[in-house]
């Protein structure tokens, strides 16, 4: 029953992961990954990742657009995220909160923001933790807007522009490295992603 639930996963990940190369040259690929970049920050559980790392891959020559595209939309999801905790608390902040159980986590951050807010959201867009939390954090604690937006980029940005620069470094090595490995790459994510999930809720 494992193996074939492992080998059933497989199967899937080669199969998304073709899907988005195909993608990659739609003409609505960029609108797509915007979008995704986007909602991550504010309430998508799913980080842009998956669809830039394929798409960076396939159009080497644009990987620093891709970069850019990812980075933009996704302090502007901030943004968003932001004016959830300090306008919509109560209503789809609170449904976002319940919904990733990060009701104990938002006051933590909150009660940290006075001393670490900076390093805070300098650190934590650069890690497995769901980037929501700190947006939405940010704006619940009022933190000052024209510092977060700065931060924001300068995360996120770093995130998305080293990825891209070690992509179209290495692309075509990298590609076949990947490629053989897929499956191992796919469930590392999953459990990279489970782990920051995991870290909200227990850390």
């Amino acid at each position: 029953m494992l193996l074939a639930t492992i080998y059933s996963g497989d199967c899937m990940f080669r199969a998304m992961y073709d899907w988005v190369l195909r993608m990659a040259h739609h003409r609505h690929a960029m609108r797509s990954l915007a979008a995704i970049s986007f909602a991550e920050s504010s309430f998508f559980p799913i980080p842009p990742d998956v669809m830039m790392v394929p798409m960076v891959l396939a159009r080497r020559e644009q990987a620093f657009r891709i970069a850019a595209i990812c980075t933009a939309a996704s302090v502007i999801g901030g943004m968003f995220g932001y004016a959830i905790g300090y306008f919509l608390l109560e209503s789809i902040g609170q449904w976002v909160i319940n919904l990733y159980h990060m009701q104990d986590k938002v006051g933590q951050f909150q009660a940290m923001y006075g001393q670490y807010g900076a390093a805070i959201i300098l650190l934590k867009g650069l890690t497995p933790i769901p980037f929501k939390l700190v947006t939405i954090a940010s704006g619940i604690a009022q933190f000052n807007f024209p510092l977060f937006v700065i931060l924001a980029t300068i995360t996120r940005g770093a995130r998305f522009f080293i990825i891209a620069a070690l992509l179209k470094r290495f692309g075509e090595p990298v590609q076949a490295f990947i490629e053989k490995r897929l499956n191992y790459f796919a469930w590392g994510f999953l459990i990279l992603l489970a782990a920051g999930f995991a870290a909200v809720a227990y850390l």
